[in-house]
């Protein structure tokens, strides 16, 4: 074998030793660990790295409009939150965490029905997100349809059985729907 082509098999194993050791996990095997996290604390770990990898929509350009209207919503702006996220959705439908941004920059807006709308729609495109499945869990108890929002949570705690404040959620709803004073 000449030189040349030990070296390209050299530089490969280097490669491929490498990246044996920096596998990335996918979000099929984060999911698994977060319905099997044992704590809160390890399961706000995973949730942030899926969070992560929810937020990369492949263009730097919808990332910037997505991170504008996240921004804005860190500044209780809702109207440019609602612009910034329509435009990202006007070039990236696909784009689950840019209707999920405008879903509750409608609902901080009062806006339930868009709202609605665009939870359905972030669930179309992916359907364990946990966090558009919480937002439609609190419109629901809002407009009064404790049952719907119980059903939620649980598909909520299946999947993610730490989430903050839904396990709470559920069983104060529970207590509401069996009659007991809150």
């Amino acid at each position: 074998m000449n030189t040349g082509i030990k070296q390209v098999f050299a530089s490969c194993a280097v490669v491929l030793c490498l990246a044996g050791g920096a596998v990335a996990e996918t979000l099929d095997e984060m999911f698994e660990r977060l319905s099997a996290a044992e704590t809160a604390e390890e399961a706000r770990r995973i949730e942030a790295r899926i969070a992560t990898e929810w937020s990369k929509s492949g263009s730097p350009a919808i990332d910037l409009l997505w991170q504008r209207g996240r921004d804005a919503l860190e500044a209780g702006d809702a109207g440019a939150a609602i612009e910034h996220f329509t435009a990202a959705i006007d070039h990236a439908p696909g784009f689950a965490e840019a209707w999920h941004g405008r879903a509750t920059a409608y609902f901080l807006a009062e806006l339930y029905g868009p709202a609605l709308d665009d939870i359905r729609e972030t669930l179309v495109l992916n359907p364990r997100h946990f966090g558009a499945m919480r937002g439609l869990a609190i419109i629901m108890e809002q407009i009064g349809d404790e049952e719907t929002s119980i059903e939620v949570i649980d598909r909520i705690l299946a999947i993610h059985p730490f989430m903050e404040d839904v396990a709470e959620a559920r069983n104060r709803l529970t207590m509401r729907l069996d009659g007991v004073p809150l």
